[in-house]
């Protein structure tokens, strides 16, 4: 809604509530849409003078919520809370108040609106009442005569007649603020109301790190290029100083800090003999009774988390780019009418624990639904291309004559093809080990009657040697005519290191240099953890 609109609701409330007619106050501040913390605060008044304190509470939250260090919200809440027998948390509020009063004896709430000046000496009046109303009278007196070292308007008459209260066991009351003491819009925006039009609002900038969901602390450390992720294994949990307060602890001696229920704490140092503790917390030392605190609960994530691919907070690239290689001229290579012998160093013999089950012509007649009525003894074969094609075969077909049955299917010669597969448990695309060892069928990697094949149209790889291979984890884009380009889940064929920041590698009938930093390699340990 437009702010003029809101202005009008919240004036027009305003004026019933100095009018004592609470109701209609209250169906003024409903008809706005975009409410302010202001707003919410004016409709818990307005709930109060109503008696409806579990609205009053309700809509106190919402003030919080919109404004999270607002003092007088939580010591109103607190008020409300005593009311409603919902001390810990009356304690919890007053604690949060008197931190916001951020070392102040007084905060003045005039140029907000309000007509109300909060004193610290009010806040710990009213934490004394919820000692009292929990039966801890001693407690109660210290926290009394602690205001008497704070300034203030009607201090000492309350100062006495509240400790001599303690004395006879009476509970104290809770100060509120006054009834109709709510937030009012300013004399110069009314003023201007039909002459100005107030446009825009504020806008919420998205966190600088994507999928950011860490939160804590960690120490600093060397910087390397690479993945940060946040260790939460169980010896780091049993050894780490990090603690939670169990409920909210007001200070009752030198030394002692307040602390809400719930924060977080690091031990500094080790417990005394009177059970205390020396902690750091919101930038401040002081000491807790190690009674209150309990270890940090950090929760691990429900699931098997797969780590095959790195996740996490890239870390911060180096102080200097990578240092770009000098290309180097390859003469042309004549093209190879069978595959070159160094096919079979790319091969990766999977662990035991991953290798598929082994296919059978028994299996073959029990599968129900096969594709294109593949019949006992046979195998459906996928070829991933430019296109798609499927084609049924024998089992015991040896890979160099389906070789050639794919080649007639897409109408180029065999020696131009290449095909490879995915071991199971992997996303490295391997060529097939039959291409150059004679004998090995289509047995070895079919699994329930079918086998899905990726087939190349490439022949550059004449007299280099595959070192090994990698999968790319981002989109690379080439930067010169020696770069090599290529796709996020690539499979890339490593044929080089050039230095410890680049590495020269095939991939789609190209060969060229890349950032290792751009791509992963797979080992069989994680292939392994993936499977088990």
């Amino acid at each position: 809604m437009l702010y003029t609109e809101l202005l009008q609701l919240w004036n027009d409330s305003v004026e019933l509530v100095d009018a004592r007619d609470w109701q209609g106050a209250l169906a003024k501040l409903q008809q706005i849409s975009e409410p302010t913390s202001r707003i919410h605060f004016n409709s818990a008044s307005a709930h109060l003078a109503l008696g409806q304190l579990e609205l009053a509470v309700r809509s106190l939250d919402f003030t919080i919520s919109k404004d999270e260090r607002l003092a007088v919200a939580f010591f109103q809440r607190a008020a409300v809370m005593m009311q409603i027998d919902r001390l810990e948390e009356a304690l919890s509020d007053c604690i949060w108040a008197q931190k916001h009063m951020r070392g102040n004896a007084v905060i003045d709430y005039r140029q907000l609106g309000l007509r109300f000046k909060l004193f610290s000496w009010q806040v710990l009046h009213n934490a004394a009442a919820v000692y009292c109303q929990m039966g801890h009278w001693d407690q109660a007196r210290d926290v009394l005569l602690t205001t008497s070292q704070e300034r203030g308007e009607g201090l000492v008459g309350n100062l006495e007649v509240a400790l001599d209260s303690i004395k006879r066991r009476v509970p104290l009351a809770p100060l509120l603020i006054p009834e109709g003491a709510v937030f009012r819009p300013r004399k110069q925006e009314i003023e201007q109301l039909q002459q100005r039009d107030f446009l825009g609002k504020a806008k919420v900038i998205s966190s600088l790190i994507p999928n950011d969901d860490f939160g804590g602390f960690e120490p600093l450390r060397h910087q390397k290029p690479g993945f940060y992720e946040p260790k939460t294994d169980g010896a780091q949990v049993k050894d780490t100083r990090y603690m939670r307060v169990r409920g909210p602890f007001m200070a009752q001696g030198p030394g002692q800090l307040t602390v809400p229920g719930g924060a977080m704490v690091f031990l500094f140092g080790e417990e005394n003999r009177d059970g205390m503790i020396n902690v750091i917390y919101d930038g401040q030392r002081g000491l807790l009774p190690m009674a209150f605190l309990e270890p940090a609960d950090v929760k691990t994530p429900k699931g098997k988390k797969d780590n095959r691919v790195p996740s996490g907070i890239p870390l911060p690239p180096e102080l200097k780019p990578p240092t770009r290689p000098q290309a180097r001229q390859k003469p042309a290579t004549p093209p190879r009418e069978t595959p070159p012998p160094s096919y079979t160093t790319a091969t990766h013999a999977p662990p035991a624990a991953s290798e598929p089950p082994k296919y059978t012509a028994n299996a073959a007649s029990k599968q129900a639904g096969s594709p294109e009525g593949a019949e006992a003894g046979s195998v459906v074969v996928k070829v991933h291309y430019t296109y798609s094609v499927t084609l049924s075969v024998p089992l015991d077909t040896q890979y160099h004559e389906l070789k050639e049955q794919i080649a007639q299917k897409l109408g180029h010669p065999a020696s131009q093809l290449r095909l490879r597969h995915k071991q199971h448990g992997s996303r490295v695309l391997t060529p097939l080990n039959g291409e150059v060892e004679l004998g090995c069928s289509l047995q070895e990697v079919a699994e329930a009657g079918r086998v899905t094949l990726w087939c190349q149209k490439e022949d550059p790889l004449a007299n280099r040697t595959i070192l090994y291979q990698m999968v790319a984890l981002y989109d690379y884009i080439a930067q010169g005519p020696e770069d090599l380009e290529f796709s996020e889940g690539d499979t890339i064929d490593v044929l080089g290191e050039v230095n410890e920041e680049w590495l020269e590698g095939h991939c789609a009938r190209k060969i060229g240099i890349f950032p290792s930093c751009f791509a992963y390699r797979e080992t069989d340990n994680i292939m392994q953890n993936s499977d088990s």
